[in-house]
């Protein structure tokens, strides 16, 4: 299999990390749409990354279809449960962690384009929705081990990914400080080689 992703992308290192995590071996192809020469719109015609290209030249889009496709395929280490109400539950918290790198990565782009073109109220509305998701995160987990009580799962993969990009990208928004229990949780994260080994640079 191919991942086709960046160094960047949240999203590309929540698949990166279930891909460690089911120790499933794959070739990580390093590509962007916001390259001149990209071939992503070609494999992807929604021209977003990641995209998982299977054997048979299948791709997959879309981070949360690609990851339930590998918990699938693969028995061991599941990450999801079976279709229930705690399912249900950590799919709520994939959308979230995805909301906050989705609302951190738009407010990002925004801050790079020319200040005669730039809302900065587009910024603080996107900065809004990442203090908010962080807050109900927070009160969510509680005094919690894991996002679903003892057991790791995609809730706290996705939840990880959201805190690692927003130290990548906005260290300024303190969560640590602020949420305890958020930091405590993406400490015990880090020190898992899935985690440490696809921390986000440029």
């Amino acid at each position: 299999m191919k991942l086709i992703g960046s160094h960047t992308s949240p999203f590309a290192r929540k698949v990166r990390i279930v891909l460690a995590e089911k120790k499933i071996e794959y070739e990580f192809v390093i590509d962007s749409p916001w390259f001149e020469d990209s071939k992503v719109p070609e494999i992807n015609p929604l021209g977003k990354i990641p995209v998982l290209v299977l054997d048979d030249e299948t791709p997959l889009f879309d981070s949360r279809v690609i990851v339930e496709y590998i918990d699938n395929v693969t028995p061991n280490s599941k990450l999801f449960p079976a279709p229930n109400r705690e399912r249900t539950e950590v799919k709520r918290w994939e959308a979230l962690a995805d909301g906050i790198c989705d609302a951190a990565a738009s407010a990002f782009l925004e801050a790079k384009r020319p200040k005669a073109q730039r809302s900065d109220d587009w910024i603080e509305r996107q900065r809004g929705k990442i203090m908010r998701s962080l807050e109900f995160m927070a009160e969510e987990l509680g005094e919690k081990t894991f996002c679903m009580g003892t057991h790791i799962s995609m809730a706290d993969i996705a939840t990880g990914t959201a805190l690692g990009y927003l130290c990548f990208r906005f260290a300024d928004i303190n969560w640590q400080e602020s949420h305890p229990n958020l930091a405590k949780l993406y400490a015990k994260l880090m020190q898992r080689s899935s985690f440490a080994d696809t921390v986000p640079k440029d």
